[in-house]
């Protein structure tokens, strides 16, 4: 009997352990979408003259500490990516009544076979996992991860 009690304990202790450190990672992720920072982020390319304006609470702050450093990804798995983001979004931009219009405000005008360079396709990549991360939406099947 005293055996039992001390596995039991020593469950109950784990246990305890392991939820605490699951509230720290909950945190950490709501942090991540609550903290407001500088919410603008311009996304640019100089060579190519193409110019996003993200007006996000949050994304600025993502992007610099929960997103995968710039370099991570190739250009040509963002390019891919994004058509296929873009596509989806815009085909829910077209659909108000069965998405919500306040999430999916505007077209994205994005050609693939135009060269955005690698900094507009990152940002514009990771704006995609932040916002799907962020409003628990999926766009064309992709599960959000970092």
């Amino acid at each position: 009997m005293r055996q039992f009690l001390t596995i039991l304990l020593i469950a109950g202790l784990i246990a305890a352990c392991s939820s605490s450190n699951n509230l720290k990672t909950q945190d950490k992720a709501e942090q991540e979408f609550t903290n407001k920072g500088n919410d603008t982020v311009t996304i640019a390319s100089e060579k190519t003259e193409y110019e996003i304006i993200i007006i996000e609470p949050g994304f600025n702050y993502w992007l610099q500490s929960v997103a995968r450093p710039e370099g991570f990804y190739s250009q040509s798995f963002l390019e891919n990516r994004n058509y296929i983001l873009v596509t989806e979004w815009n085909q829910r931009v077209l659909q108000p009544q069965r998405f919500d219009p306040n999430l999916y405000e505007l077209r994205i005008d994005y050609d693939p076979f135009t060269d955005y360079g690698y900094e507009v396709n990152y940002k514009l990549y990771n704006y995609f996992i932040f916002f799907q991360r962020r409003y628990n939406q999926r766009l064309a099947g992709f599960i959000p991860r970092v």
